[in-house]
C-alpha cells in the first residue's frame, strides 16, 4: 500500500506514522531507516535530493538491519 502512494503522501505517512530505527552515512548521503507498520523504509538524502525506498516483504529483517548495526542504540536493561 505504501509503495502505491504518491511521493508527497509517502513523506506525510513517514512523518506521522514512521519510527526512526537508525541513521547512517554513505558517501554524501544520510540514510535513515524507518519502521512503518510491519515493514522497513529507507530515506536517502543529500543536499539536493531525497529518495524513498521500501523493502520487499520477503526481505529478512536482519539483512535490512545489518548496515545499521554500528548505529543502533540499545537501551541498558540493568
Amino acid at each position: 500500500m505504501f509503495n502505491r502512494l504518491p511521493t508527497w503522501s509517502q513523506v506525510e505517512v513517514l512523518a506521522k506514522q514512521g519510527t526512526i530505527v537508525a541513521q547512517r552515512q554513505h558517501k554524501d548521503w544520510t540514510i535513515t531507516l524507518f519502521s512503518l507498520n510491519d515493514y522497513f523504509v529507507e530515506v536517502w538524502a543529500n543536499q539536493h535530493l531525497e529518495i524513498i525506498g521500501s523493502f520487499q516483504k520477503k526481505a529478512k529483517p536482519l539483512d535490512i538491519l545489518e548496515p545499521y548495526i554500528d548505529y543502533l542504540e540499545v537501551p541498558d536493561l540493568a
